[in-house]
Protein backbone atom coordinates (compact mmCIF):
# COMPACT_ATOMS: atom_id res chain seq x y z
CA UNK A 1 0.00 0.00 0.00
CA UNK A 2 2.76 2.15 1.06
CA UNK A 3 4.75 1.53 -2.28
CA UNK A 4 1.58 2.31 -4.28
CA UNK A 5 1.05 5.34 -2.75
CA UNK A 6 4.89 6.44 -3.07
CA UNK A 7 4.55 5.39 -6.75
CA UNK A 8 1.70 7.48 -7.37
CA UNK A 9 3.67 10.40 -5.67
CA UNK A 10 7.04 10.61 -7.94
CA UNK A 11 4.46 10.11 -11.25
CA UNK A 12 2.92 13.11 -10.09
CA UNK A 13 6.03 14.58 -9.62
CA UNK A 14 7.15 13.26 -12.94
CA UNK A 15 4.27 14.52 -14.76
CA UNK A 16 3.73 18.16 -13.39
CA UNK A 17 7.23 19.77 -12.55
CA UNK A 18 7.90 19.56 -16.28
CA UNK A 19 4.58 20.71 -17.13
CA UNK A 20 4.50 24.03 -14.52
CA UNK A 21 7.95 24.85 -16.17
CA UNK A 22 6.79 24.75 -19.34
CA UNK A 23 4.17 27.15 -18.05
CA UNK A 24 6.77 29.64 -16.23
CA UNK A 25 9.32 29.74 -19.21
CA UNK A 26 6.23 30.45 -21.56
CA UNK A 27 4.84 33.08 -19.23
CA UNK A 28 8.39 34.18 -18.80
CA UNK A 29 8.52 35.31 -22.57
CA UNK A 30 8.11 38.55 -23.41
CA UNK A 31 4.97 39.14 -26.59
CA UNK A 32 6.88 39.31 -29.66
CA UNK A 33 4.36 42.80 -30.61
CA UNK A 34 2.44 43.76 -27.14
CA UNK A 35 -0.50 45.47 -27.29
CA UNK A 36 0.13 48.93 -26.06
CA UNK A 37 -1.49 52.47 -25.49
CA UNK A 38 -0.85 56.05 -25.80
CA UNK A 39 -3.34 58.34 -24.57
CA UNK A 40 -3.29 62.15 -24.25
CA UNK A 41 -5.21 65.59 -24.75
CA UNK A 42 -5.56 66.94 -28.05
CA UNK A 43 -7.16 70.42 -26.95
CA UNK A 44 -10.29 69.26 -25.23
CA UNK A 45 -10.67 66.03 -26.51
CA UNK A 46 -9.38 63.19 -24.65
CA UNK A 47 -7.63 60.70 -27.22
CA UNK A 48 -6.72 56.96 -27.28
CA UNK A 49 -4.63 54.72 -29.54
CA UNK A 50 -4.22 51.47 -29.24
CA UNK A 51 -1.97 49.57 -31.32
CA UNK A 52 0.40 46.00 -31.56
CA UNK A 53 4.07 47.16 -31.40
CA UNK A 54 6.68 45.45 -33.40
CA UNK A 55 10.12 45.66 -33.09
CA UNK A 56 12.83 46.01 -35.42
CA UNK A 57 15.03 43.31 -34.60
CA UNK A 58 17.79 43.77 -36.38
CA UNK A 59 15.01 43.75 -40.06
CA UNK A 60 14.87 46.06 -42.45
CA UNK A 61 11.81 47.67 -41.59
CA UNK A 62 10.60 50.48 -44.31
CA UNK A 63 9.91 49.30 -47.90
CA UNK A 64 10.60 45.44 -46.64
CA UNK A 65 8.96 43.83 -43.73
CA UNK A 66 6.73 47.27 -44.02
CA UNK A 67 6.40 47.89 -48.04
CA UNK A 68 5.33 50.94 -49.92
CA UNK A 69 2.71 51.91 -51.52
CA UNK A 70 0.21 48.98 -49.51
CA UNK A 71 -2.04 49.33 -47.07
CA UNK A 72 -0.29 48.71 -43.67
CA UNK A 73 -2.23 47.97 -40.17
CA UNK A 74 -0.05 51.03 -38.75
CA UNK A 75 1.06 48.33 -36.03
CA UNK A 76 1.04 44.39 -35.23
CA UNK A 77 -1.72 41.85 -34.73
CA UNK A 78 -5.10 43.46 -34.69
CA UNK A 79 -6.08 46.69 -36.53
CA UNK A 80 -4.83 49.98 -35.07
CA UNK A 81 -7.31 51.58 -33.18
CA UNK A 82 -8.31 55.24 -32.29
CA UNK A 83 -10.62 56.66 -30.12
CA UNK A 84 -11.72 59.82 -29.18
CA UNK A 85 -14.33 61.67 -27.11
CA UNK A 86 -14.53 64.94 -29.16
CA UNK A 87 -14.89 66.02 -32.84
CA UNK A 88 -11.46 66.66 -34.36
CA UNK A 89 -9.74 68.20 -37.35
CA UNK A 90 -7.15 65.89 -38.97
CA UNK A 91 -5.17 67.36 -41.03
CA UNK A 92 -7.84 69.81 -41.89
CA UNK A 93 -10.61 66.79 -42.36
CA UNK A 94 -13.38 66.51 -39.81
CA UNK A 95 -13.18 63.04 -37.54
CA UNK A 96 -16.62 63.20 -35.11
CA UNK A 97 -15.94 61.61 -31.58
CA UNK A 98 -16.03 57.79 -31.73
CA UNK A 99 -13.96 54.74 -32.50
CA UNK A 100 -12.11 54.18 -35.73
CA UNK A 101 -9.16 51.98 -37.54
CA UNK A 102 -6.04 53.38 -38.80
CA UNK A 103 -4.56 52.10 -41.39
CA UNK A 104 -1.65 53.50 -43.87
CA UNK A 105 -0.40 53.49 -46.62
CA UNK A 106 3.68 54.02 -45.92
CA UNK A 107 5.81 55.54 -48.98
CA UNK A 108 9.17 56.95 -49.14
CA UNK A 109 8.14 60.43 -49.26
CA UNK A 110 4.43 60.21 -48.20
CA UNK A 111 1.73 58.35 -46.71
CA UNK A 112 -1.70 58.15 -46.32
CA UNK A 113 -3.51 57.91 -43.48
CA UNK A 114 -6.75 56.38 -43.25
CA UNK A 115 -9.00 56.80 -40.70
CA UNK A 116 -11.65 53.35 -40.73
CA UNK A 117 -15.02 53.32 -38.99
CA UNK A 118 -14.87 49.61 -38.95
CA UNK A 119 -13.30 48.55 -35.77
CA UNK A 120 -12.88 44.83 -34.06
CA UNK A 121 -11.05 42.79 -37.18
CA UNK A 122 -7.79 41.30 -37.38
CA UNK A 123 -4.92 43.55 -39.42
CA UNK A 124 -3.97 41.34 -41.66
CA UNK A 125 -5.63 38.10 -43.51
CA UNK A 126 -3.21 34.88 -44.60
CA UNK A 127 -3.54 35.82 -47.94
CA UNK A 128 -1.09 38.97 -47.02
CA UNK A 129 -3.85 42.06 -47.56
CA UNK A 130 -5.35 43.90 -44.99
CA UNK A 131 -8.92 43.36 -43.40
CA UNK A 132 -9.55 46.95 -44.18
CA UNK A 133 -13.03 47.58 -45.71
CA UNK A 134 -12.71 51.12 -48.31
CA UNK A 135 -16.25 52.05 -48.00
CA UNK A 136 -15.78 52.57 -44.64
CA UNK A 137 -12.97 54.83 -44.82
CA UNK A 138 -14.32 58.21 -42.95
CA UNK A 139 -11.40 60.41 -44.00
CA UNK A 140 -7.48 60.06 -45.73
CA UNK A 141 -4.95 62.52 -45.17
CA UNK A 142 -1.59 62.50 -46.67
CA UNK A 143 1.68 63.33 -44.14
CA UNK A 144 5.17 63.47 -45.13
CA UNK A 145 7.40 61.28 -42.58
CA UNK A 146 10.64 62.62 -41.75
CA UNK A 147 13.95 60.88 -40.50
CA UNK A 148 14.89 60.44 -36.71
CA UNK A 149 18.18 61.04 -35.52
CA UNK A 150 17.06 58.53 -32.63
CA UNK A 151 16.41 54.65 -33.47
CA UNK A 152 12.77 53.58 -31.63
CA UNK A 153 13.81 49.79 -31.47
CA UNK A 154 10.02 49.20 -30.60
CA UNK A 155 6.85 51.01 -32.42
CA UNK A 156 5.66 53.79 -30.45
CA UNK A 157 2.48 56.29 -31.11
CA UNK A 158 2.89 59.77 -29.47
CA UNK A 159 -0.07 61.94 -28.54
CA UNK A 160 0.46 65.83 -27.65
CA UNK A 161 -1.58 68.86 -27.96
CA UNK A 162 0.01 69.28 -31.66
CA UNK A 163 -1.21 65.86 -32.91
CA UNK A 164 -0.31 62.08 -33.14
CA UNK A 165 2.96 60.47 -34.18
CA UNK A 166 3.64 57.00 -35.04
CA UNK A 167 7.93 56.50 -34.29
CA UNK A 168 9.22 53.65 -35.55
CA UNK A 169 13.11 53.00 -36.35
CA UNK A 170 14.46 55.82 -37.53
CA UNK A 171 11.35 57.25 -38.91
CA UNK A 172 8.77 59.73 -36.88
CA UNK A 173 5.25 60.06 -39.01
CA UNK A 174 3.53 63.14 -37.46
CA UNK A 175 -0.09 63.68 -37.95
CA UNK A 176 -1.23 67.06 -37.43
CA UNK A 177 -4.41 67.22 -35.53
CA UNK A 178 -6.67 70.15 -33.65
Amino acid sequence: MKFRSLACLLLAVVLVIPAASGLHAQSGQPKQSPKMTATGKIGEANVTITYGSPSVRGRKIWGDLVPYDKVWRAGANEATLIETDKDLMVEGKKLAAGKYSIYAIPGEKEWQIIINSQTGQWGIQRSGETTRNPEKDVLVVTVKPRKSAVMQESLVYKISNKGFALDWEYLEVPVSVK
